[in-house]
C-alpha cells in the first residue's frame, strides 16, 4: 500500500471544530493506507487573523520599538481555544497548552531582542515564521491521540543541514530525501509534520515565498517516490474550477487536469498550488489531488500527466492589478542590444515581467507589482518614449487541446469583440497550451464569462 501524504490548509486546521474534522479525515484514510500529514500554520476566514500575519505583525512592531503582546496575545488564546474544543482529555489539554504557552513566552523573549537591536535577518525571521506551523501541527497531534489515532508530531524546522550555502534545484533534491525520511510512517502511527521545512539560506520566504507547506508536501511526496500513492492538497473547495466560481456562475469543478496546465492557471491567477509544487511532484510520477474537507466526500481534481480534455480550452483565468509598461523608440528598428538594455534595466529594478509584445518600434509588457517601475523608470526614460497603463488585467486560456485545434485564438478574439471588450496585448506560450490577452480590468469579469460561455459551456 502507498503513502497518502496529505496537506492541510490554515483554514482547514483554523478552529477546534475543524481539527476535529481534519483528524476524521485521516483516520478515514488511515485506515486503509498510511498517512503522512502537514499542515500549514491555523487561520480564520480573514488572512490578516492568521497566526502567519500575525507573526509578522509582532516582528514589525518590534523592528519599529512599539508594544507585540497584543497580536501574540491573540495567536495563544486562538490556540488555546481551537484545543479546549479539540481535545477532551482534561491530561492531554493541560500537557499542550502548557507548551503552546511556553513556545509563545520563548517567541516573546525572542522578540524583545528584536525591539532592542532592531534588526530582523532573514534567519530570524524563519525561526519566527517556524512557530505558526509548530503549534498548528502539534496541535492536530493532539487531536488525533485524542481519537485513540497514534500520531507523532515532526518539527522540521531544523531539518536543513548546516553548511547549506545557495537554494538550487540540488538543494532541493538533497532536502527532499532527507525530508522523506524523517517523515516516513513507523508502524501505524500517523506523522502530524510542521509546513516549515528549516532555516533555508537567505531565508524561507525570499526562496520560496508565503505557501511554503505546499511545497514542503510536494517535497515529502517526491522524496518517497514509488513508496508515495498521492499527495492530496486539502481546501476550501472542491477542486480546480473551469473558471473562479465567485466570477462565473456556471463554473464546474474539473474532474482531472495536467501539470501544465495547472501551472499555468496557477501563474496566471487561480489559487491551485504554490508554483513551485508541480515541478517536484510531477519529476517524482505522484499524482496530486485536490479536495475539500469541509466536503471530504467529493472526488476532488487530480492533476496528473497524460491527460487531456478533448475541449480545446479546459479552463479560462484573469489576473488583475496588472500594469502595461510600453516604451517607443526608433532606435529598436534593425538595431541589436535594445532589448537586452530594456531587461537590464527591469533585472536592476527587481522588475518581475509576465506577458511582453513586440513591434519594430515598440515593445510592451506588464508588471503586477505598479510600485516597482518607479524604479526601473528613470533608466528606461533614457531608451525611448514610457507610457505607463495601470489598472489592466491578463485574461487567460489554457488548455492541452489548443495544440491539436486550428481557430482557438480566432474564437476567443471574436467572443472578446462581441461582448464589447477591447483587446490591448496578444500573447501564446510556446508550450501552445495557453492564449493571453490583456484588457481592462472592469472588464475581466464579462471577459472571463463571455469566453467560459464560449469554449467551455457551449464548446
Amino acid at each position: 500500500m502507498g503513502i497518502i501524504v496529505q496537506k492541510y490548509g490554515g483554514t482547514s486546521v483554523g478552529s477546534g471544530e475543524r481539527l476535529r474534522a481534519v483528524a476524521g479525515i485521516i483516520r478515514a484514510t488511515r485506515a486503509n493506507r498510511p498517512v503522512i500529514a502537514v499542515v500549514s500554520a491555523m487561520s480564520g476566514t480573514v488572512k490578516a487573523e492568521g497566526t502567519t500575519s500575525l507573526l509578522l505583525l509582532a516582528s514589525e512592531l518590534a523592528l519599529a520599538g512599539k508594544d507585540f503582546s497584543d497580536p501574540l496575545g491573540r495567536i495563544e488564546s486562538n490556540h488555546l481555544k481551537a484545543l479546549e474544543e479539540a481535545v477532551t482529555q482534561p491530561a492531554r489539554r493541560k500537557e499542550i497548552g502548557a507548551w503552546v504557552r511556553e513556545e509563545l513566552e520563548t517567541l516573546a523573549k525572542f522578540l524583545s531582542a528584536v525591539e532592542v537591536i532592531r534588526e530582523l535577518s532573514p534567519r530570524s525571521q524563519d525561526i519566527l515564521l517556524s512557530i505558526g506551523e509548530k503549534l498548528s501541527a502539534r496541535l492536530l497531534t493532539a487531536t488525533l491521540e485524542d481519537l485513540g489515532l497514534p500520531a507523532r508530531f515532526v518539527d522540521l524546522s531544523t531539518a536543513v543541514p548546516e553548511g547549506e550555502g545557495e537554494v538550487n534545484p540540488a538543494f532541493f533534491n538533497r532536502l527532499q530525501v532527507r525530508l522523506a525520511g524523517l517523515c516516513r510512517p513507523l508502524k501505524d502511527e500517523v506523522p502530524v509534520v510542521t509546513g516549515f521545512f528549516g532555516l533555508v539560506p537567505g531565508g524561507l520566504l525570499h526562496a520560496v515565498g508565503r505557501g511554503y507547506t505546499d511545497f514542503t508536501t510536494a517535497m515529502v511526496s517526491a522524496g518517497l517516490g514509488s513508496s508515495a500513492e498521492e499527495m492530496q492538497v486539502w481546501k476550501e473547495v472542491d477542486g480546480i474550477y473551469t473558471a473562479d466560481p465567485r466570477r462565473v456562475p456556471n463554473a464546474r469543478v474539473l474532474r482531472q487536469i495536467s501539470p501544465s496546465e495547472a501551472s499555468e492557471l496557477t501563474y496566471f491567477g487561480s489559487e491551485v498550488l504554490h508554483p513551485f509544487t508541480m515541478e517536484r511532484v510531477v519529476a517524482a510520477e505522484v499524482p496530486i489531488r485536490l479536495k475539500n474537507t469541509f466536503n471530504p466526500d467529493s472526488p476532488g481534481t487530480v492533476i496528473r500527466e497524460g491527460v487531456r480534455d478533448k475541449k480545446a480550452v479546459t479552463a479560462v483565468t484573469a489576473k488583475r492589478g496588472i500594469t502595461v509598461c510600453t516604451i517607443t523608440s526608433n532606435r529598436m528598428y534593425n538595431a541589436y542590444g535594445f532589448l537586452a538594455r530594456v531587461f537590464q534595466a527591469l533585472s536592476d529594478a527587481g522588475v518581475v515581467v509576465d506577458l511582453v509584445s513586440t513591434s519594430e518600434v515598440s515593445i510592451s509588457f506588464t508588471v503586477d507589482r505598479p510600485t516597482d517601475m518607479e524604479k526601473a523608470k528613470a533608466a528606461l526614460d533614457g531608451l525611448g518614449k514610457v507610457a505607463i497603463s495601470p489598472n489592466r488585467a491578463i485574461l487567460a486560456m489554457v488548455g492541452e487541446g489548443m495544440k491539436f485545434t486550428v481557430g482557438t485564438a480566432g474564437r476567443m478574439f471574436s467572443s472578446l469583440g462581441n461582448s464589447g471588450v477591447n483587446i490591448e496585448m496578444i500573447s501564446q506560450g510556446a508550450s501552445e497550451i495557453n492564449i493571453s490577452c490583456v484588457i481592462q480590468e472592469t472588464d475581466a469579469e464579462k471577459a472571463l464569462q463571455s469566453v467560459h460561455r464560449h469554449f467551455i459551456e457551449e464548446g
